[in-house]
């Protein structure tokens, strides 16, 4: 189901701040940007730090990317997992965050409305 790692979400308060950060100290590049998140690169990857003002989960969460959505959670919440959020849209497609039987943070991300195309705004 999981097919790779996609991001790191991080919630910051001030995305202009964060992203000029992000950049000076860590050496990240905007990716794409929108009003709720940033999309931060690195060099060797295509996974994504994704600074966020969203109402998710303040502990930094990775996002796995898998096909479906829906699907993974139904397979995931059968298997003892705890929905808890999800699945709601996101520019790109589906994401749910589910607690694993031992309280871990598991994102998910599928993509189905398909990859962001655009840079930072």
């Amino acid at each position: 189901m999981l097919r790779k790692i996609d991001c790191v979400m991080v919630r910051v308060a001030d995305l202009a701040a964060a992203s000029e950060f992000y950049g000076r100290v860590f050496g990240l590049r905007p990716l794409w940007q929108d009003e709720t998140s940033v999309g931060m690169g690195m060099p060797e990857t295509d996974a994504e730090i994704v600074l966020h003002t969203l109402d998710l989960p303040a502990e930094r969460s990775v996002y796995y990317l898998v096909d479906d959505v829906p699907g993974a959670v139904l397979t995931a919440e059968a298997a003892g997992c705890v929905v808890a959020e999800g699945p709601f849209d996101i520019a790109i497609g589906k994401c749910a965050v589910l607690r694993d039987p031992f309280g871990n943070t598991v994102g998910l991300l599928d993509m189905s409305k398909g990859p962001r195309t655009a840079g930072p705004s």
